[in-house]
């Protein structure tokens, strides 16, 4: 087949940000108001180019590279499932969000380029307190006055990035463990084993009572791993996904090529951030990095392993029923003793960084 040079049409995105100058200065056609971006080079499944050209007119951009191999990309390039390369025109009237941008972790969630999820595991215990911390006020660590304990107050923004990453479970199974270090009435430890709709499963363990502490996120899928720990996100790509090197092997012991690559996270803006990206959603139609139902679906998490636990340990399906939830709920509080406060004022320093996470 000949293989000669394409006119490609790309598709044209009208984002909120977007100007006119793509269609007013770079005549690319399109009956949308705005043109934010013209991807001029894509296969994306989210829109891909047209050959205008040849033989080939009205064919997608997969579609004739399918056809024309790595004659036409090369070997590398062709021995990857999908083209690697997205080249896009922006025309911006307002600031961009950092997420017209994407990082690697943005790639690996959305572009699914860890394959189908398999497992995670996530162990996030460098919440350390001790029972000054408890005690240092009337409704610390109590049904009534916090409605629960690491799963509610130290731990729920780790619970929403797991849900965020990995997606909603379809069950969970939870041991939470109720004044194990601490003079309290609510759980200093927890676990969490979740069960996912595609055979997937995952564990989520979380404690205020270990120093030295682990934060550990670990994350396998069909076509690699990553871990990220102590500032450094570790990547293990396989160059073909597992369950086809498992079923088409012919040996019995394999060592599949991987590509690795170590990234290490940029000084985070933490909640600056996150409200800079409030004002952005506001001001300039950005997406929002943390919308309300990613706070309903982590709450759903906790509150069904807390559910888990106050019925025997018992698997908890997701949707669950919110009225035993609340009645086992409103039992925990009536029961609940309020604390009187007897902590004295420290001068000790060297728990000032409780509040820094380091990835």
């Amino acid at each position: 087949m000949l293989i000669y040079p394409l006119l490609l049409k790309p598709p044209i995105k009208d984002y909120l940000w977007g100007g006119t100058r793509l269609k007013t200065e770079y005549n690319y056609e399109t009956d949308k108001e705005k043109a934010a971006e013209a991807w001029v080079l894509s296969c994306h499944k989210d829109g891909s180019d047209i050959v205008e050209n040849g033989e080939l007119a009205g064919k997608t951009l997969p579609e004739v590279l399918e056809l024309w191999g790595d004659k036409a990309i090369g070997k590398n390039a062709a021995a990857f499932p999908y083209f690697p390369l997205l080249i896009k025109l922006i025309d911006a009237k307002d600031r961009l969000s950092v997420q017209v941008h994407p990082d690697d972790t943005y790639a690996l969630k959305n572009e699914g380029e860890l394959g189908k999820l398999k497992r995670s595991v996530w162990i996030i215990t460098n919440w350390y307190r001790t029972q000054s911390y408890y005690d240092s006020g009337e409704w610390r660590a109590t049904w009534r006055g916090e409605g629960g304990g690491v799963l509610l107050n130290q731990a729920p923004h780790n619970l929403d990035i797991w849900q965020w990453i990995c997606g909603m479970p379809s069950a969970v199974t939870a041991f939470c463990n109720a004044g194990k270090f601490h003079n309290i009435e609510v759980e200093d430890e927890a676990t969490i084993y979740a069960e996912y709709k595609n055979g997937a499963t995952g564990v989520f363990i979380t404690s205020t009572g270990d120093c030295p502490g682990t934060n550990r996120l670990e994350i396998t899928g069909t076509r690699g791993k990553l871990v990220l720990e102590n500032g450094i996100l570790k990547l293990w790509k396989l160059n073909e996904d597992e369950r086809d090197i498992c079923r088409n092997s012919v040996e019995g012991f394999v060592e599949p090529e991987t590509e690795y690559s170590e990234f290490t996270a940029e000084k985070e803006e933490a909640h600056a951030g996150i409200l800079k990206n409030f004002a952005g959603a506001i001001l300039y139609g950005e997406e929002l990095l943390s919308p309300g139902y990613d706070g309903i679906n982590e709450l759903t998490i906790s509150n069904a392993a807390y559910l888990s636990e106050w019925t025997g340990n018992k698997k908890v399906t997701l949707p669950f029923d919110t009225a035993e939830f609340d009645r086992l709920l409103k039992e925990k509080q009536i029961s609940s003793e309020i604390k009187e406060k007897i902590v004295k004022k420290s001068t000790d320093k060297s728990c000032g960084k409780r509040w820094q996470v380091n990835w």
